[in-house]
């Protein structure tokens, strides 16, 4: 079985994306790599066959174009330009949308119907747009969201109390952005409560350090993308398994038709299904808050 993932974008996401595909067993067999700088992604796909002798598996790497995207089970997204310092991700929008246009239009002429897999900030935004653009049903859309907020958080945790982040059950949710939170009261650590471990307070201080990872680490070496390169590898095997995976990615509200993160149901389909988190007052208007603030991004597009 072919199993295709195109990558557009051959930035440092994209090639984070690439590089971790290849070094972890995945269901891919088939990597194209498109973007504008054919010359650089040339050299790409060269030192990427050069790992394969190493690799946990086969996996075919070259270089291509749109067409290649008619037979894909999954188009990666991570075109635009970068995030700069102190620059917000809903800054990003007017520079993006433009971009991405021109890009979801061109996959679907390919004849395309597999699952788009976006991770161009802002990526709920991004998301709403490839759905827009695309004309696919919305199942076929899956933002990275929260993903990889969701993994900071765990692993902050599990840091703090010295546990393996695996066993904290916690999620982010809402927008991939400054107005993220961070569910308290359905949070458990190997099925006890959250608050057993660590007060509500303490939680707050620890969800500000995860809205604020990103800027810290671009003010550092200037952008994020190893982090961001694994979760999609999960979201990737997620889909290509068939795994009925629980991720916490950018979903398709039908209520307020928009994409915001929630934790969903990932497989061959692409979302299977929302899970539906019992939140608090204050959690339930967070997420209220997240969505508001991404439909006005969207309406700004339409404007």
């Amino acid at each position: 079985m072919k199993n295709k993932v195109v990558i557009i974008g051959c930035g440092n996401v994209g090639m984070a994306y690439a590089y971790a595909l290849l070094n972890q067993r995945t269901f891919v067999n088939e990597m194209v790599l498109i973007d504008l700088d054919m010359k650089r992604v040339e050299g790409e796909v060269m030192d990427l066959q050069h790992c394969l002798a190493f690799a946990p598996s086969k996996i075919d790497i070259k270089c291509g174009d749109y067409t290649d995207c008619s037979d894909a089970k999954v188009v990666m997204i991570a075109a635009g330009v970068n995030q700069s310092p102190g620059e917000t991700r809903i800054d990003l929008l007017a520079r993006n949308a433009a971009i991405f246009k021109d890009i979801v239009s061109k996959v679907m002429e390919s004849g395309f119907n597999g699952v788009f897999l976006v991770a161009t900030n802002p990526v709920d935004v991004m998301s709403q747009l490839t759905y827009k653009y695309s004309g696919l049903p919305s199942n076929q859309i899956v933002g990275t969201g929260t993903t990889l907020d969701t993994a900071r958080l765990r692993q902050i945790i599990g840091s703090r109390i010295n546990v393996n982040p695996k066993d904290v059950s916690a999620y982010v949710m809402g927008e991939h952005g400054d107005s993220a939170f961070v569910t308290y009261s359905s949070a458990t650590i190997g099925g006890e409560k959250i608050s057993d471990f660590i007060n509500e307070e303490d939680y707050s201080t620890i969800c500000h350090q995860v809205r604020k990872a990103a800027y810290e680490i671009i003010e550092r070496k200037g952008a994020t993308y190893y982090g961001i390169g694994v979760a999609m590898v999960f979201i990737t095997n997620a889909i290509l398994g068939d795994e009925n995976t629980i991720l916490t990615v950018s979903v398709h509200d039908q209520n307020n038709d928009v994409f915001v993160g929630l934790p969903a149901v990932i497989n061959k389909d692409g979302v299977k299904q929302k899970i539906y988190v019992n939140l608090n007052d204050k959690e339930t208007r967070q997420l209220q808050t997240s969505i508001d603030i991404i439909k006005e991004a969207v309406e700004s597009v339409k404007e």
